[in-house]
Parts: C-alpha cells; sequence; structure tokens
C-alpha cells in the first residue's frame, strides 16, 4: 500500500506542509485515501476510532492502530517507562500520593504550558487539586483525564512568557525503532541556537525507543536534562500529532517515506 498524508492543512505551517509535499502525496479529505497506508498529520483528532473504520472501508489503514495510539494518549506507556520519567499520578490515586509538591498539572496529552504559573505548576498537593479542577473544565482536556507528575527540575536557559522554563529538551521521531530526527523541543526561545544534546540524551532516547517500538510504531519522545545532569523522558506523544519544533523537515520526511518503505517490505 501507498503511504499518504491525511492533512489537516490549518494545523500545520506552510514551510512544513511544503516539506512533506516533497515526499508524501497529501490528502485532506480522507474519502481520498484508498488502498493506503494513512498518516495522519493533525488529523486524526477527536475521531480516531471513527477515522480508522472509514479507512478500514477504503482497504486504508493508520500507521498506528486504535491500540497503539491509545497506548500513548492514555498514558498508559507510563507503566513501561515509570524508571525513566518524573514519578505521576492519575485522578484514581493521586489522593494516596503522600509526595506534598511541587507538581506539574496536564491532561494526559495536552498542557496548559503557555499559563505555567496558573494552569500547570502547582507548589503544593493542595493547589495541584485546585488547577487540576480547573483543567476539567476546559473543553480541550476534560476527556482526556489530568495527570499529577512530580516536579523534577530541568537545565533552564531562560524563563517565558507565565515563568514557563525554557529547558534543555528534545523532540525524537522514530518509527519504532528507527531514529527518523530530533531536534530542539522551544523553537521560538532565544536559547535554541545554544541547546547542546549529549550523547547520553540521545542513547536514552534510542533505549527507550526499543520499549515503546513493542507498543506504537510512529511516535515521539520528549527527552531532556535534569538540573542534576540526568536525562529523562518528559512523555510520549503520537508521531501524527505532534509538531516538528526544531527538526529538520526533510530528515523527518524523508526518514519516513525511506524507513516505511522498509518497514511495510519486512512485513
Amino acid at each position: 500500500m501507498q503511504p499518504v498524508l491525511l492533512f489537516r492543512k490549518e494545523f500545520a505551517t506552510k514551510y512544513e506542509l511544503r516539506h512533506a509535499e516533497k515526499y508524501f502525496p497529501i490528502h485532506e479529505s480522507r474519502v481520498l485515501c484508498r488502498d493506503s497506508i494513512v498518516i495522519g498529520r493533525y488529523s486524526v483528532l477527536p475521531f480516531y476510532e471513527e477515522l480508522e473504520h472509514d479507512l478500514h472501508l477504503l482497504g486504508s489503514r493508520l500507521i498506528n492502530s486504535l491500540e497503539e495510539h491509545n497506548w500513548i494518549s492514555t498514558f498508559a506507556y507510563y507503566e513501561a517507562m515509570k524508571d525513566f520519567t518524573p514519578e505521576t499520578w492519575d485522578e484514581t490515586n493521586f489522593h494516596q500520593c503522600n509526595y506534598q509538591g511541587p507538581f506539574v498539572v496536564k491532561g494526559k496529552m495536552k498542557s496548559k504550558k503557555h499559563d505555567w504559573r496558573t494552569k500547570m505548576f502547582a507548589e503544593t498537593k493542595r493547589k495541584a487539586i485546585a488547577i487540576g479542577d480547573r483543567l476539567k473544565e476546559d473543553s480541550a482536556i476534560h476527556d482526556q483525564g489530568i495527570v499529577y507528575r512530580k516536579f523534577v527540575p530541568l537545565k533552564t536557559y531562560e524563563l517565558g512568557v507565565h515563568g514557563l522554563p525554557h529547558t534543555n529538551e528534545w523532540r525524537f521521531f522514530f518509527l519504532k525503532e528507527r531514529l527518523l530526527s530530533y531536534g530542539y523541543y522551544w523553537s521560538l526561545a532565544d536559547s535554541a541556537p545554544h541547546a547542546e544534546l549529549k550523547p547520553e540524551g540521545k542513547q536514552l532516547a534510542e533505549d527507550l525507543a526499543k520499549i515503546a517500538a513493542k507498543h506504537a510504531t510512529f511516535f515521539v519522545l520528549d527527552i531532556a536534562e535534569t538540573a542534576d545532569g540526568r536525562w529523562i523522558l518528559i512523555e510520549i506523544n503520537d508521531g501524527q500529532q505532534s509538531v516538528p519544533s526544531e527538526n529538520d523537515l526533510d530528515q523527518l520526511y524523508g526518514g519516513l517515506k525511506r524507513e516505511l518503505s522498509v518497514l511495510e517490505a519486512s512485513r
């Protein structure tokens, strides 16, 4: 089957689209995606299951199945990654948490990071609960569920709007265990030219990809350096929904086309 991009153009830059169309056919309607492997670029939510069903009727499939997508989107990946990422609680067990703060509070997929001081960072457990309650009222986050994460200080270059830390964080795109590209996470930060990915950070990403590849096909790992020099996993995202940050788009889309062809040939 031919790989195609189902692209929701209003969520992408023209710059990204120009690079993507060099490597893949671009469709804006699912009904055109016949007999294809579909990479749903910014277009799989909010009705992933419905999209998967419709594509099946056209003889096509998404690059990540619903089960693979849910492993990421429901935060189910935490069990496999808990030794490498900040300790986390959800709404079912946060009352059992003895740690009193500080916390990072977010939806399982999305955050309000640009409202860092009021809708993401909480100094105490009581404030974390209050932020969680506010996030539940947000239509973009409500259905995801809330997670409460132990705040781990990261190597920080500068503070952005509302005190948001611009840290030494990097975004890695993988197709299974194959590294497609990586780039600095904070695209708009003044610190971007000065950020340094150390070998330990890249090695951690490659090691964790071997675990994630057992559960998902196209995914993103966000890896960051802590204030004391360790490297940790911040989160995993579905590669279909993740913005490129500072990833080289020719490496990303060219690598995706090449490695997807290799992967399909091996099936």
